[in-house]
């Protein structure tokens, strides 16, 4: 199942979206709850019913989790030949702890970094002139938990989105943590919609970004270096995971800081990210000032 929090009429809904027939059909929730896009269905035993479908042209998109008001963890060289680029970008803190980690490299985004599917990604040229993507499978959580084993792990996921994590690579390096550079505001597309876990297959679900058409990212969540259950069992380890958090697991090599010379990203270039299962999530990027 798709489900989507989008704007129609001046108001938030949350809704199943019907990809074949270009339709969504709203949840019947009060507006309040509707306000907190699919953290309103996270832990319901059974979901409201649904009213007449609306053409999806006919609503703006908005982020799953529109602004979360719970974490937004990432994982940092989750790919095996992301980690090789990135070691040798002169960028990566942790190199000399190896190319490939030991154990997950787990950083943050905040909330307020979120924006959805067709927003444009802000560039301010005053704070970073080094803008790189990265095209991620995002995990949302539905139900809480600490101290969960990988073999329980999944029994948490409620379901699946896609995340550009888009980082200013200058200010991670020059911070040497990430933080600073992942949570630039707008520096956390999501979208354009979730889907429930059943919808994913997380040994095989095909990763992939575009810029301006070009093909960059192009790989499989078999690659991963450390899976899904393994990532949540290393979070949850003194830490509550609670519904609505989202983990970002980790990019695929291709990412601009990857070439020589790097290909950082600029006012006016458009990044397309597609996951077999989920959609297609897109962004234009904007300069914040002349």
């Amino acid at each position: 199942m798709k489900v989507a929090a989008y704007r129609i009429g001046g108001e938030r809904r949350v809704g199943v979206v019907d990809e074949r027939r270009q339709t969504v059909s709203a949840f019947d929730l009060p507006l309040s709850e509707a306000a907190e896009g699919i953290q309103a269905l996270l832990t319901r035993a059974t979901l409201p019913h649904l009213l007449s479908p609306a053409p999806l042209r006919e609503v703006t998109l908005e982020a799953p989790l529109p602004r979360p008001r719970r974490n937004i963890f990432c994982v940092g060289k989750n790919y095996h030949e992301h980690a090789k680029e990135f070691a040798s970008s002169g960028f990566d803190s942790s190199a000399a702890n190896g190319v490939v980690p030991k154990h997950p490299i787990i950083f943050s985004k905040v909330p307020e970094s979120v924006i959805a599917h067709r927003d444009s990604v802000l560039i301010d040229p005053q704070v970073s002139a080094a803008i790189d993507y990265e095209a991620e499978l995002g995990v949302i959580i539905g139900k809480s938990g600490r101290g969960i084993s990988a073999a329980n792990a999944l029994d948490h996921v409620w379901g699946y989105t896609i995340i550009n994590d888009v980082t200013a690579r200058d200010l991670q390096g020059l911070y040497s943590q990430w933080l600073i550079g992942k949570s630039q505001d707008t520096f956390c597309p999501m979208g354009p919609w979730a889907v429930t876990r059943d919808e994913i297959d997380l040994n095989d679900t095909v990763v992939q970004c575009w810029i301006n058409g070009e093909l960059r990212q192009n790989a499989n969540t078999r690659d991963l270096i450390f899976d899904v259950p393994t990532i949540i069992a290393t979070i949850s380890a003194g830490v509550t995971l609670m519904p609505g958090d989202v983990i970002a697991t980790g990019t695929p090599a291709g990412v601009g800081i990857g070439f020589k010379p790097p290909k950082y990203l600029v006012a006016g270039d458009v990044a397309r990210i597609a996951i077999a299962g989920i959609g297609v999530l897109e962004n234009d990027f904007r300069a914040l000032r002349a």
